[in-house]
């Protein structure tokens, strides 16, 4: 396998599921429709993923949902002098989301969830953004067995094996401004854990508090290196972290009919402060500075906080709606136009409608709506956007269609 450049890997796979970057913890029809803020009140069986407590208060039945989630990403576009000047390609990504509930075993309940929690495709064809990132692609698959235990009514507490799956692509092509590019391609198997716990002092409030660990994605593969034409192969790996997340929340219910939910995400970024990679051949001195350099990300801890309201009406539909103010762990000193990230404004609604007594279905909506930045000259360590300028466009829309079966 290939690597060229890791930084996707770094930087898309750190936001696999949790705040800032390019992350989507959108994993579900109802998450989708409640900007994330899903975590106290969950209703189904996505329980198993973003509270797997929950499940531990979930009726005595099987509970199974899927869906899919089509993520448009806009260009973005950095505005500078000519030549400088370049926008991004438009995006399509599909991701897939599968969750299922057992029924309860005395007090122990067991769940899984198939999810690709993070994933990014950014292309430039521009000259100077191209010279750094051709090509940053990251896809990757979880697997999350968690299991529950009910302690007592108003109690549960959770856990579960976080085992995802990475794969990227970087390449960078100099053209007429430099003769460089590279080409890498690489993978990674990886494991963590989380954990969840769930109080309801009544049957209206839910307290809950979840954490995903940190995971260090340990990838692996071969880099295509050239200068001038001339290219050599060289194994090549790099260690990136994928931040642990920390998660409180709490809901309220009125006459079972309208839930209103509070959530508070704590990401720490911090853990990703520099790049590097290690090749089982030394790079000739005069290369070094181009491919084996350490890159320093220096990137902080966000919070990201969220608000989502769930009314359950007459006619078997319930709608949902969200919105959630998030932060970037990219500080611009390091930014790059591999992941060119800034805050965001989350905007979502969505609905879901009972079609039999154990059959529903719905869609929802979400904008992810990125700030525009302004970069002064000198501040950022890359060559071109030490220059200056701005930024502006990019951010997300997902469309999400889900199913689900009980019984």
């Amino acid at each position: 396998m290939k690597i060229r450049s890791i930084t996707v890997l770094s930087i898309i796979a750190s936001s696999m599921l949790v705040a800032g970057g390019y992350k989507i913890p959108e994993q579900s029809l109802n998450s989708n429709a409640l900007g994330a803020a899903y975590v106290a009140h969950t209703m189904g069986a996505d329980s198993a993923y973003f509270n797997p407590a929950n499940m531990s208060f979930m009726e005595d039945k099987q509970y199974f949902t899927a869906g899919v989630t089509l993520a448009h990403l806009p260009s973005i576009s950095y505005k500078l002098a000519s030549p400088y000047s370049g926008e991004s390609e438009i995006e399509n990504i599909l991701i897939p989301n599968f969750h299922y509930v057992s029924k309860p075993i005395n007090n122990l309940r067991w769940g899984i969830s198939l999810t690709a929690p993070a994933g990014l495709t950014k292309r430039w064809e521009t000259p100077y953004q191209k010279l750094y990132a051709e090509e940053f692609t990251l896809k990757n698959i979880e697997i999350n067995p968690v299991l529950s235990y009910r302690v007592n009514d108003n109690f549960s507490i959770a856990g579960g094996l976080r085992m995802v799956y990475s794969e990227g692509v970087v390449n960078s092509d100099g053209g007429s401004i430099a003769p460089v590019k590279r080409e890498m391609e690489g993978d990674s198997f990886n494991f963590g854990y989380n954990l969840a716990m769930t109080y309801k002092p009544t049957n209206d409030i839910n307290l809950a508090i979840t954490y995903r660990s940190n995971i260090d994605l340990e990838e692996e593969g071969e880099a295509n290196l050239f200068v001038g034409g001339v290219g050599e192969q060289y194994g090549t790996s790099v260690t990136v972290p994928l931040p642990a997340a920390l998660n409180l929340s709490i809901s309220k219910t009125w006459e079972k009919k309208f839930t209103l939910e509070f959530n508070y995400e704590r990401t720490y970024w911090s853990s990703y402060e520099t790049l590097d990679f290690h090749y089982d051949t030394a790079i000739p001195l005069p290369l070094q500075p181009l491919f084996d350099a350490p890159l320093a990300r220096d990137w902080e801890d966000t919070n990201t906080f969220r608000i989502g309201a769930t009314i359950v009406m007459d006619n078997k539909i319930t709608m949902m709606m969200g919105f959630a103010l998030d932060e970037t762990p990219v500080p611009q000193e390091t930014i790059g136009f591999e992941l060119p990230d800034s805050a965001a404004k989350i905007f979502s609604m969505g609905f879901s409608y009972q079609q039999t007594q154990n059959l529903s279905w719905g869609v929802s909506f979400l904008l992810d709506s990125k700030e525009s930045q302004n970069i002064a000259k000198g501040v950022a360590e890359n060559p071109v956007l030490a220059n200056g300028g701005g930024l502006s466009g990019g951010g997300a829309y997902l469309t999400t269609i889900g199913v689900s079966y009980e019984y």
